[in-house]
């Protein structure tokens, strides 16, 4: 049996990951590869929220996307995978909520909000190699507009994630790491390590959401 059935991979190859041609490849498939639901640290914290525009960047397929339309968001999901993105407005089609929707090709590490803002600005599980989600949150705060949010989710490290390559688990992060990133017009409401259950290959595992809520002040 190769490494490969075991999950292991090479630095190349886990690298690649990184690259949008490699997740173009993941969504081209006819399965959906997210479960499509929402991720529990968005519904935690957007539910009482006040809906109004929001920006989800590293979008996937549109799970995140969609919930924030069904609550009365308006929404543009921006996401580096073409076929991503064809995928979630696919999906806010099938769910009725294409309306509110609109989307953006973008790499997040080279995101550039150009003069618009959002009341609020989510991430989930955007992991750029060597800790470059400190830069990817600096460049999000310029989305957001006055009075608005910004929440970025990630996988805390975690002994779980053993089976991942050194450039994989570089990526990770806890949500202080992260304040750095902050202007000084910015005050964090949630900075910690949320634990919570997940099924990974079959097997129930603890992890933790390294979970960011700030709010721009001015």
């Amino acid at each position: 049996m190769s490494g490969h059935a075991h999950g292991h991979q090479s630095e190349a190859e886990a690298t690649a990951m990184f690259e949008p041609p490699s997740w173009d490849e993941r969504y081209s498939g006819p399965e959906k590869v997210w479960s499509g639901q929402p991720n529990p640290q968005l519904v935690a914290e957007v539910t009482r929220l006040t809906p109004g525009t929001a920006l989800d960047v590293g979008c996937g397929e549109g799970g995140d996307v969609i919930w924030l339309a069904q609550q009365g968001w308006k929404v543009t999901g921006a996401d580096f995978s073409a076929n991503g993105l064809a995928r979630a407005a696919r999906h806010a089609e099938q769910a009725g909520v294409a309306d509110r929707v609109d989307f953006w090709q973008v790499d997040a590490r080279a995101f550039a909000a150009e003069g618009r803002t959002f009341d609020l600005v989510t991430s989930h599980f955007l992991h750029p190699p060597d800790g470059g989600m400190v830069e990817v949150t600096r460049r999000l705060t310029d989305a957001v507009a006055p009075g608005g949010h910004l929440l970025v989710v990630g996988h805390a490290p975690s002994e779980v994630f053993t089976q991942l390559s050194a450039s994989h688990r570089k990526a990770m992060f806890v949500a202080e790491e992260l304040l750095p990133a902050l202007p000084e017009n910015f005050e964090p409401l949630v900075v910690e390590q949320r634990p919570r259950t997940a099924v990974r290959d079959g097997v129930t595992v603890e992890i933790a959401d390294s979970t960011l809520l700030a709010r721009r002040t001015s």
